[in-house]
C-alpha cells in the first residue's frame, strides 16, 4: 500500500484500518516494512484502538523522511484480552511530497497455547477453562499467559506490583540520588523509554520509569527496595520483573540481593546498554537461608536519550518476613565458619575428629582426605570440595588469607587486586576482548567462575585464594582445572603447594593464551597436611583478567587396606596394600611406603 500524491492543503491525513481481533496472546508481535522518503513526505504513526477505551495508544512512529529504503519496524503487543485494531495514519501539514508506503505485515506468536490433553510434570500448570499447558514459572507473574485467568487467580498480592494503584509494598532508597518516576504513556523525551506499559499493553496502564533528562549527571543511581522475603520450600525463590531499556543513551540496570542492611548486598544480574523498543521478561532465582532483601538500581546514561522502564515485578516460592521489617546491618568484626557449638557426647581424645551426627572418634589424618569417614560427612564439610563449578555461587571452601586479614580495613577492600566470582553476562561492552564471554561450565554468559580483576590493584600485585588444609593424598591424585587468558596486558598464574612455612611451585602460565578456556592437569600424589593455592599475578594494566573454572581433585583419596589378598596382576607393598604391577619401578610413590619403588625389586 502506498500514497502517492502532490498536494497542498492543509492537514492531511490518510488512514488505513486494520479488520478487528478479538485476543492476542503474551509474546504477541506484529512486524512489517515501510518507506518514507521524500523532501516533504511527513510524519506517520501507528494506533492501537481497544475496545471501551477512548484514548488510541501510539505504538510507532516515524517522523520525517529515512531515506530510499525499505526498513523494517517490529512492534511488540503483548497480551491484549479485549477486541482491538489497528489504525496507520500518515499525517501531513502543508505540502505533501514523497512516497508512504507499507508491505509485508505479520503476526507473529499471537495465538493463545492450545488445548492439552494431559499436564504431567512438576514445572507444568494446567489452566482451568483453556486446558493449556505452560510453564509453572508463568503463574502469578501479572501476565494471563493461559487466556481465561486461571494462572492469575487466588496470587498473594504482597508478592507482586503491576505499579496501577502506586508501588505497593516497594520502597524508593533514601541513599540513593533520585527517584523512580510512576508514569502512563510515553516517556516525556522522544526516542526513548516505553509508548506503554507492560501490564495493560496501552497507554492507560503504569510503570516505573527512571528520566534521564536534566538535571540527572552520568552515572546518576535510582535505587527501588522490595520488601524483605523468606524462600519457602526448598530454600529457593523466583524473582520475575519486566524491563525496558530503548534509546541511544541508556547505560545498566542491575539486581542485587543483600541479607545486611547498609550493605548494597551482591550482584545477581545486570544489563548495559539499547535493548530496542520493547518490554523484556527476566527470571532471577534466589537462594538464602536468611530473610533477604532485592535492589532494583538504574544509573543514568551519558546523555537525555538514557530512559529506563521497570514494570510486573512479582516473587513466587517466597513468604514476606513479617518478623522485624529491618534486616540486620554489618559489623566490622569477622568470624570464622559458624559450626554449632555443641559437639554429641563422644570419648574422643583431642588429637581425634569427633563426627557431628555420632560422636563417632575417627583420626584428625582422615579429616579432608576426600573421603567421608563419618556418616554424616562432616569430617569432609569444612575443607576444599572435590569438584567446583562454581555455579552456585560458592567457592566450595576456597578462600583468600589476605583479605580475611584486612577485613576490617575498608578503605582498602575495594581497589585491591582479589579472586572473584564473575560471568559473561557482567561484563561492560569494553571488557569484552579480555575478559571469558561464556564460563566454561556451561558455556552460557549466565555460567560463573572464578577471575582475579585487573581493574584494581597495580603492576606485579598478586592475589592468592587458597584450600583449607588437606590431611592426606593418595598416589594417583591429582588437580584438573581450565583456565582463561586473554589480553595484552596478562600477568600470570600459578599453582602452589604450601605445607608449613615452604611454599613450591607445582605449575605455571603467563602471557596471553587466546580467547578460550584451556585445559591443565597438575600431578600432585602422596602429601599430608598442605594446601594449594592459585595465585594470579596483575600485568602492566587492566587489560587482561585471569579466570579458573571447573577445578576437579581427580583420584585424591588415600588407599584403602582392604584386607583380601592381592590378584595375579597386583603387587603387595610393604604396608598390604595392593597396586596394579603396572605402577612399579615408574618414579611414582603409589603405596606410599615407597615400597614399590625400591631397588631389590
Amino acid at each position: 500500500m502506498f500514497i502517492l500524491k502532490t498536494s497542498n492543503s492543509i492537514s492531511q491525513i490518510a488512514r488505513l484500518r486494520s479488520p478487528k481481533f478479538r485476543q492476542a496472546a503474551s509474546n504477541c508481535t506484529l512486524s512489517f516494512w515501510y518507506y518514507n522518503y521524500g523532501e516533504s513526505v511527513g510524519a506517520a504513526e501507528l494506533q492501537l484502538l481497544v475496545d471501551g477505551l477512548k484514548q488510541p495508544t501510539v505504538l510507532w512512529r516515524t517522523y520525517y523522511s529515512e531515506g530510499n529504503q525499505w526498513l523494517k519496524a517490529v512492534i511488540q503487543l503483548g497480551r491484549l484480552p479485549r477486541a482491538f485494531q489497528f489504525s496507520l495514519d500518515k499525517i501531513s501539514l502543508g505540502i505533501y511530497e514523497g512516497v508512504s508506503a507499507i508491505d509485508d505485515i505479520r503476526f507473529e506468536n499471537c495465538a493463545l497455547p492450545p488445548p492439552a490433553l494431559s499436564c504431567e510434570g512438576p514445572n507444568r500448570f494446567w489452566c482451568r477453562d483453556t486446558k493449556a499447558c505452560i510453564d509453572s514459572l508463568l503463574v502469578c507473574d501479572l501476565v494471563d499467559d493461559c487466556g481465561d485467568g486461571s494462572d492469575e487467580d487466588s496470587c498473594d498480592p504482597d508478592l507482586q506490583c503491576n505499579f496501577e494503584n502506586g508501588l505497593c509494598n516497594w520502597e524508593q532508597d533514601v541513599q540513593d540520588d533520585f527517584d523512580w518516576i510512576r508514569i502512563r504513556g510515553p516517556t516525556p523525551t522522544v526516542n526513548t523509554g516505553p509508548l506503554k506499559d507492560h501490564t495493560m499493553g496501552t497507554a492507560r496502564g503504569h510503570y516505573l520509569y527512571l528520566e534521564s533528562s536534566e538535571p540527572r549527571h552520568f552515572r546518576d543511581k535510582a535505587v527501588l527496595l522490595s520488601p524483605l522475603f523468606y524462600p519457602s520450600g526448598n530454600g529457593t525463590c523466583v524473582f520475575r520483573f519486566h524491563y525496558h531499556m530503548f534509546g541511544k543513551e541508556v547505560y545498566r540496570l542491575s539486581v542485587f540481593q543483600r541479607t545486611v542492611s547498609n550493605t548494597k548486598g551482591w550482584l545477581l544480574w545486570y544489563k548495559f546498554g539499547n535493548q530496542k523498543n520493547r518490554w523484556i521478561r527476566q527470571t532471577l532465582f534466589i537462594r538464602s537461608s536468611k530473610p533477604f532483601q532485592i535492589l532494583v538500581e538504574g544509573t543514568v546514561g551519558d546523555g537525555f536519550t538514557g530512559d529506563i522502564g521497570l514494570d510486573d515485578v512479582s516473587f513466587l516460592g517466597c513468604t514476606l518476613y513479617n518478623g522485624k521489617r529491618n534486616l540486620p546491618t554489618v559489623s566490622t568484626t569477622t568470624s570464622g565458619t559458624s559450626l554449632p557449638a555443641t559437639l554429641p557426647m563422644n570419648n574422643c581424645t583431642e588429637k581425634e575428629f569427633v563426627c557431628r551426627a555420632s560422636g563417632h572418634c575417627i583420626q584428625m589424618i582422615q579429616k579432608c582426605d576426600f573421603r567421608p569417614d563419618c556418616s554424616d560427612k562432616s569430617d569432609e564439610s569444612a575443607c576444599v570440595m572435590e569438584v567446583c563449578d562454581f555455579e552456585d555461587k560458592d567457592l566450595c571452601g576456597w578462600h583468600q588469607p589476605a583479605l580475611e586479614q584486612m577485613a576490617g580495613n575498608y578503605s582498602i577492600r575495594p581497589k585491591t587486586f582479589k579472586w572473584q566470582l564473575g560471568r559473561g553476562a557482567n561484563l561492560y561492552p569494553e571488557q569484552e576482548g579480555h575478559c571469558p564471554l561464556t564460563d566454561h561450565t556451561m558455556s552460557t554468559e549466565e555460567g560463573w567462575y572464578l577471575f582475579a580483576d585487573s581493574s584494581n590493584g597495580e603492576f606485579g600485585h598478586t592475589a592468592d585464594i587458597a584450600t583449607p588444609v588437606i590431611s592426606l593424598t593418595g598416589p594417583r591424585c591429582k588437580i584438573i582445572f581450565w583456565n582463561h587468558m586473554n589480553g595484552s596486558t596478562i600477568g600470570s598464574l600459578e599453582v602452589l603447594y604450601k605445607s608449613g612455612n615452604k611454599t613450591s611451585k607445582l605449575w605455571t602460565q603467563s602471557g596471553s593464551q587466546g580467547p578460550q578456556w584451556n585445559r591443565a592437569e597438575v600431578f600432585l600424589g602422596i602429601h599430608s597436611n598442605f594446601q594449594i593455592i592459585f595465585r594470579a599475578k596483575r600485568g602492566v594494566s587492566y587489560m587482561g583478567d585471569v579466570a579458573v573454572d571447573d577445578i576437579t581433585f581427580e583420584d585424591c583419596s588415600p588407599l584403602l587396606i582392604s584386607g583380601k589378598p592381592c590378584t595375579s596382576e597386583e603387587f603387595m607393598c610393604a604396608n598390604k596394600y595392593c597396586i596394579p604391577k603396572n605402577n612399579l619401578c615408574d618414579f611414582v610413590n603409589d603405596c606410599e611406603d615407597n615400597s614399590d619403588e625400591s631397588p631389590s625389586i
